[in-house]
């Protein structure tokens, strides 16, 4: 066996593996004569004896802690028979031993054999990593919202650039018809040359797109600079995601692909608030500073241990993974695993054609899933919302509102339930999480536009101008919660083996409807009026509420190989599932239940 693959298989560990630290009153311990695992196994080869404790005990007790070095990782409680006669309950931390089999089979463990947990150094580093993206997010943000602040400043007479509302609807579309051709572009670059690469190539057109605005002597610059400021933010989109994803451990998994949304909010609060100060060459100027700035902070973070193990890179994929967990033991686990997983697909390939792996079943689920959610997303108006800010306050509040810092102010809403989204995926399960913001988000719209239809014909007075105020920003909030599940869905739903290429063309899609929807906008407001619009808003959010409660698994908690086993199961709806024997043990509606994260061991008499 080539020593690459040697040096990854893991062995018994011995009681020379494991360092006591304290005993259950907190002051140290010698080392245990005798380690006894729960399943009678025993790394003193000597035979187990029947130890009971009861739950209440368990729970109760202060465990002693069992470490080595600084890997964290908890496998089996074991019964430690210490010096002193006294047998005391014990979480072990193996030094790369594989865990002994269960003995009590209604505990059903983690389905990769071991939790993958990092130390505090190791999510220090996937903090440090998420950090580089949320620069470069937050710089993909500001070319998102400039067309809200670059349209009102270029309607008026007195500008050189002055523009119709035809030309308007194209500045303002063009970005998201230019887009899809990064997306389309980012999945076969990231494949070959990897996900940090994909990142920095992205980063150039995105700077020159900011010099081709700040220079513009012609609408046709400007068009030029909103195209090339397009397609970087489609080569970055899905790097990005599928990036975050591969270096997350399961337990932050939700936060750190969520995070890039805060600063891809920030980015758009920032582009607003620059342009309620200063004029549109002096922003675009401005827009070049995150860039340089991402890129600095891109070129020294690593690769992702998928790409780098899936290309056969196993050196560089234990170091990465060493950094990210912050802990070689974790590190060889976890690469054994990617390799394992690897060999499978690589076995399945052999006998499979691209087109009989891209009509698979268990890829046409997430598929569904996320184009369906897509759709009803932008129906819902996430995105137009931030396209066309100051037009719809404006029609929602009359002349008495000053529309250019009311959209600073929806921006800085967005951003603040942002946060508190990305915090809730930390502690709600993410199905829960995404139908609530459907159901607050329909209803919202349904208010705003029964509210308008009422004072269609009326007086505007000052009263109509707090309430529209209020029924907008409660729906920006509620509405945000949509805005972080697409990178969430393509990062996690998606089999790792085409997980790049796919993730590419599906930002494709999503932003040619985007497009179609954004170039159609100004035209469906004049047909539907604003009131009519929220109207089809509140409808999408439904629909698409609807659609996650019946096909969304739950992937709180879950590895992303876990992930890719549940679509393998033959139920097409996830209200269908056939419920394994762990989830039939959990009390239905229970919070464990409905994020399919396995029960607390327990000794029970």
């Amino acid at each position: 066996m080539p020593a690459s693959e040697d040096s990854l298989h893991r062995s018994e560990p011995t009681k020379e593996d494991i360092e006591v630290k304290m005993n259950s009153s907190g002051s140290p311990i010698d080392k245990p004569n005798k380690l006894k695992y729960l399943n009678g196994g025993d790394n003193s080869n000597s035979n187990a004896t029947t130890t009971t404790t009861t739950t209440t005990e368990f729970e109760n007790s202060t465990r002693p802690l069992l470490r080595n070095g600084d890997c964290n990782l908890p496998v089996q409680t074991v019964i430690a028979d210490s010096s002193n006669g006294g047998n005391q309950l014990m979480t072990v931390y193996l030094n790369g031993g594989t865990a002994p089999q269960e003995v009590d089979k209604k505990i059903d463990d983690d389905p990769s054999g071991h939790e993958i947990n990092s130390n505090a150094r190791g999510v220090f580093h996937q903090i440090l990593v998420t950090g580089a993206v949320l620069l470069l997010a937050a710089a993909c943000g500001m070319p998102i919202g400039y067309s809200a602040v670059l349209l009102p400043q270029l309607y008026n007479m007195s500008e050189p650039l002055v523009i119709d509302i035809e030309m308007g609807s194209w500045i303002a579309s063009v970005h998201s018809l230019a887009t899809p051709i990064g997306s389309f572009a980012s999945g076969p670059i990231m494949d070959h040359w990897g996900r940090k690469p994909a990142l920095l190539a992205a980063i150039v057109p995105l700077f020159s797109g900011w010099i081709f605005l700040a220079t513009a002597s012609s609408h046709f610059l400007i068009l030029v600079g909103r195209v090339v400021a397009g397609i970087s933010v489609g080569l970055i989109a899905a790097p990005a995601q599928v990036l975050l994803a591969e270096i997350a451990e399961p337990r932050l998994r939700g936060l750190l692909i969520g995070a890039p949304f805060v600063s891809y909010s920030m980015g758009i609060l920032l582009v607003y608030a620059l342009g309620s100060y200063f004029h549109w060459r002096h922003v675009a100027w401005a827009g070049t500073i995150l860039p340089l700035f991402s890129f600095v902070a891109i070129m020294f973070m690593p690769e992702t241990p998928v790409f780098l193990a899936r290309n056969n890179q196993l050196k560089k994929a234990s170091r990465a993974l060493t950094w990210l967990r912050g802990c070689p033991i974790q590190a060889k686990r976890e690469l054994q695993q990617l390799v394992d997983r690897s060999k499978t697909e690589s076995e399945e390939s052999a006998n499979q054609s691209l087109w009989q792996t891209l009509t698979k079943v268990s890829l046409i689920k997430p598929l569904i899933i996320i184009n369906g959610f897509h759709i009803l997303q932008i129906l819902s108006g996430t995105y137009l919302v931030v396209f066309y800010a100051v037009d719809i306050i404006s029609d929602m509040g009359g002349s008495d509102i000053n529309s250019l810092q009311a959209a600073v102010l929806t921006a800085a809403v967005r951003l603040a339930f942002t946060f508190l989204y990305c915090f809730l995926l930390l502690m709600m399960p993410r199905r829960m999480m995404v139908i609530g913001s459907g159901i607050g988000s329909g209803i919202s719209c349904l208010a705003i536009a029964i509210f308008m239809y009422i004072r269609l014909d009326a007086v505007k007075t000052p009263m109509d101008t707090y309430i529209s105020a209020v029924f907008i920003l409660i729906y920006i909030g509620t509405n945000t919660g949509f805005m972080t599940m697409p990178g969430i869905m393509i990062g996690e739903l998606l089999p790792a083996k085409i997980r790049g290429r796919i993730a590419g063309n599906l930002f494709t899609i999503f932003n040619l409807l985007l497009f179609g929807v954004a170039k159609g906008f100004l035209y469906a407001k004049q047909i539907f009026k604003t009131q009519g619009l929220f109207l089809i808003f509140g409808i999408a959010s439904f629909g698409a509420s609807l659609l996650l409660y019946l096909m969304l698994p739950e992937t709180k908690g879950r590895t992303l190989h876990d992930i890719e086993d549940y679509f393998q199961r033959p139920n097409w709806l996830w209200i269908t599932r056939k419920r394994t024997a762990e989830e039939e043990r959990r009390p239905k509606g229970s919070a464990e239940a409905e994020e399919g994260v396995p029960l607390k061991t327990v000794v029970r008499t």
